[in-house]
This record gives structure tokens, sequence and C-alpha cells, in this order.
């Protein structure tokens, strides 16, 4: 991530990082950026977003709340040196996902998904940590979704990755935890110097 190509550049001025998707001559970035313009401009499948203006507006809630919350919590989590600060932020990703759970409950409508019966925007935003809570798990035996405190999530999480749609381009959380080793092997170097 750090040799950038002069087409990131170009395509993404303000943040200058990945994912961007180009369309045309069009440039969108920014993750739940690129996938709301994908549900608005291929309308020939059902939708990811609800249709109702609430419903629409509570998911985005949602996916902001993975994005902005949870997601540097994960990256603590990395960062975190010793025992104590690790358990520390393993503590508040667990109390993060309470109100996912919640959340849950409330938008899946007693239905598979955060999007009821189709997997949805919610699902979607929170595609990106279901591979690296299991590589989390692998690497230093933190198991994130709780039973007790989130039981509709780990059933959900089960389901998603289970779905046909989902579960052959999903990152094994092997080849996660290699990439999350090198990164971490090239930050050691990096402070090292």
């Amino acid at each position: 991530m750090s040799n950038k190509s002069e087409l990131l550049l170009k395509s993404n001025p303000v943040h200058k990082k990945i994912p961007v998707l180009i369309h045309g001559d069009k440039h969108i970035s920014e993750s739940l950026v690129i996938v709301q313009y994908i549900d608005e401009t291929w309308t020939n499948g059902p939708s990811i977003l609800p249709s109702d203006p609430h419903d629409r507006v509570v998911a985005r809630f949602w996916a902001a709340y993975v994005d902005d919350k949870w997601l540097p919590l994960m990256s603590d989590l990395g960062k975190a040196q010793g025992e104590e600060a690790k358990a520390e932020v393993q503590e508040k990703l667990k109390e993060a996902l309470v109100p996912l759970e919640e959340a849950f409950v409330k938008c899946s409508k007693e239905k598979a998904f955060f999007g009821g019966e189709n997997i949805g925007y919610i699902d979607i935003a929170l595609v990106c940590i279901l591979g690296w809570t299991k590589a989390i798990k692998i690497m230093l035996g933190v198991k994130i979704f709780d039973v007790t405190k989130t039981p509709g999530l780990l059933k959900w999480a089960d389901r998603f990755l289970a779905n046909k749609a989902v579960k052959d381009v999903i990152l094994e959380p092997e080849k996660l935890v290699e990439i999350l080793k090198l990164h971490l092997a090239k930050r050691e170097a990096a402070n090292a110097n």
C-alpha cells in the first residue's frame, strides 16, 4: 500500500488510497460510496439499500458505525503492545458489537441478513471484518463474536460466509494471517529504522 501508482493518485487525489472504482471516465472512492454507486447504477437486480427512506438512513448509519467505530478498534488491536493493552482493546471490540447485535435484530426483522432475506448494505459493510475476526482468532487466540452477547451476529456471520455469492470471494483467514504478518513485519522494520 505504500507504493501508490500514478493512476491511484490521479483517481483518488484526496485520500490517495484504495479502493477506487473507475467506471468510464468517473472515479469513485471509498468502499461504502462505491457500494452505493453500484447499487444506484446497476438497477437490474434487487437493491442492497432498503426502499423505505428511514430504513435506508438506518442502514447508512450502521454501515458508517462499522467504518468509524469498529474498524479503528480492529486497527488498535493490531497496534496494541502488551497483553493488558490487547485485552483492553478486545473488550472495546466486543462492547462495540453489542449495538450492532441490537441493530441486527431490528433491521433483519427476524430474517437471515441485515437486509432481510437478501444480503443488504449493512451486511456488505460488515463483510470486511469477518475474515479479519477469524484471522485474529488464529493469531491472537481472541474470539470477537460472543455467543452470549452477540448470538444473532454469530449466526449471521455463519450464514453470510456460507452464502453462494460470498463464500468463493472471501479470503481464507490463513491468507489474511499471512497478509497481517507481512504488514506487521514491515511496520516493525520501519520502527527499527
